[in-house]
């Protein structure tokens, strides 16, 4: 991917696209591949970078959802647990099987959760990733040798899916502009034009030249995530919000903490919400919270009480207690509810997505999960081309490869999330071997990664880099902070720009790690 040529792709459009999709998130990327897929004319545009706010901030999971089998959202289940065995299918380099282990600290709760689990199989069918079990307090151990033991009965092992978010979510830009869409970050949409009370357009501003540019189409979408208030009332200021906004924080540990390679799932906590320790990366994630929150950022910050909370969590099924000084980075996401009575508690709301049609003709997509994207695109193009009078077109994304689609990859290789481009990083290390140098002792990136990130990825700045083209920010916020005048420097070399951008760049970017640390919160 080349902004440059995506830019110039709106500037030689004649007349109208078929579809504009506003937001570069999970949904959006998969509406617009569900659009392109189909052979409409397609363009993306997106505010800050690709998965920016809460795509790159989950936790790391493809799953079908225990808690809402508990909740008795079944059909919710059946499709997270159908589109969880398309996407295995869809991006093998990304997306893997993982093993869970529910440990067992009362009698009843083998027999209980096992039966549950079983249920979670059945309803998975063929699309299944394996069968669940009843675990002896040996084989638990084994499984998770740091497990607390004391009143330990055992545990139920079930498999589920995991994934790196960010990854999937470029591969998803970059499968759009495989299927000749076209996407650009840095793109944020200031309005809607409209003839005759109906939307054919939209305004926007091209953040890095300030330059605005009006650009029509026969139908926009709405695809916002936790902003899709803010365009609705573009369309109408009197819209009435349909969001309930829940934040959810994660504490990422090294891996002594949790040295198996299995995840572990406590089905209920105080706040009533499932936690779980997921090994990732060489890391362990715990979390999530659900907190309530007011408004949407695309910087939310974690409450001393979320911090507490999942720290409390952790020392009580590990144990080595951790602390504070052990937490190498606090990452936090908000969630974009679909919730038109705003009395509810938010642990309790539905994850389902919605597709709405205002009167205008603007088409909205919101709610839902990473896991559901590809199935909240399809019933947004679907809406779309109805709204458009678009030739009518099955969808094509159940079998569809994404970019990068290698199976039998090396988990152990760094470079395996790449999936079929790792070729292309492996010839600029032929080209230059000092790009096969590590960047950081304590994160597995290397020098060429940031190559590919500006080169075939359209990273724009040092974060778009060590967030989410690498996890480095995720992984170790100290360590990218030392890394980030390395990036820079590569990055300035390859967009040509000077010292000064070096500089900006970095004290901007260790402003924003330095958030990511726990002493900050």
């Amino acid at each position: 991917m080349d902004r440059n040529k995506m830019l110039q792709n709106i500037e030689d459009r004649q007349g109208f696209w078929d579809i504009i999709v506003i937001g570069g998130g999970a949904t959006g990327l998969g509406t617009a591949i569900e659009a392109a897929s189909r052979g409409y004319t397609t363009l993306l545009l997106e505010q800050h970078d690709f998965s920016k706010g809460t795509s790159s901030r989950s936790t790391k999971l493809v799953h079908g959802g225990v808690r809402y089998l508990q909740q008795g959202n079944v059909s919710l289940v059946l499709e997270a647990l159908y589109e969880r065995g398309l996407l295995l299918h869809n991006a093998p380099h990304l997306v893997r099987n993982q093993s869970f282990i529910v440990p067992n600290y009362a009698w009843w709760s083998g027999p209980f959760y096992g039966v549950g689990l079983k249920v979670y199989d059945l309803l998975a069918g063929r699309h299944g990733f394996g069968p669940s079990k009843v675990l002896s307090k040996d084989e638990t151990l084994k499984h998770i040798p740091t497990l607390e033991t004391t009143d330990l009965h055992g545990g139920v092992i079930y498999y589920d899916g995991q994934f790196d978010d960010s990854r999937l979510a470029i591969n998803l830009a970059q499968t759009v502009v495989d299927l000749d869409g076209t996407v650009i970050n840095y793109m944020k949409v200031t309005g809607l034009i409209k003839k005759n009370n109906t939307v054919n357009g939209v305004v926007a501003k091209d953040i890095e030249t300030g330059k605005e540019s009006e650009i029509f189409a026969h139908v926009v979408i709405n695809a916002t995530g936790i902003f899709t208030d803010s365009v609705l009332k573009m369309d109408d200021p009197k819209a009435d919000n349909i969001l309930s906004l829940s934040q959810g924080v994660h504490i990422v540990l090294d891996k002594v903490f949790m040295p198996g390679d299995s995840a572990i799932m406590v089905p209920h906590t105080e706040d009533g919400r499932v936690l779980f320790a997921v090994p990732w990366h060489n890391r362990v994630i715990i979390g999530t919270t659900d907190t309530p929150v007011d408004k949407p950022t695309l910087e939310p910050r974690a409450f001393e009480e979320e911090i507490e909370f999942l720290l409390k969590y952790a020392a009580r099924y590990m144990t080595k207690d951790p602390t504070r000084r052990d937490v190498l980075s606090v990452f936090t996401g908000i969630r974009p509810l679909v919730s038109l009575s705003h009395d509810k508690d938010t642990a309790q709301i539905s994850r389902d997505h919605q597709v709405i049609v205002s009167r205008s003709g603007l088409v909205t997509v919101t709610g839902g999960k990473w896991t559901t994207y590809r199935r909240m695109g399809e019933d947004a193009i679907d809406q779309a081309a109805l709204v458009a009078g678009l030739d009518e077109r099955e969808s094509k994304t159940k079998n569809l490869r994404l970019h990068g689609w290698l199976k039998h990859i090396d988990p152990d290789d760094p470079l395996s999330c790449y999936g079929s481009d790792s070729v292309y990083v492996g010839k600029l290390i032929e080209q230059d071997p000092e790009l096969g140098e590590r960047l950081h002792q304590d994160l597995p990136y290397i020098r060429a990664e940031v190559v590919c990130g500006v080169r075939n990825e359209m990273a724009r700045t040092v974060e778009d880099i060590l967030a989410r083209r690498m996890r480095a920010l995720l992984l170790d916020a100290r360590a990218s902070i030392e890394t980030a005048p390395e990036v820079a420097r590569i990055m300035a070399d390859e967009l040509r720009y000077d010292q000064k951008w070096e500089q900006d760049q970095v004290s901007s970017y260790t402003r924003l790690a330095k958030e990511y640390l726990p002493s900050a919160i």
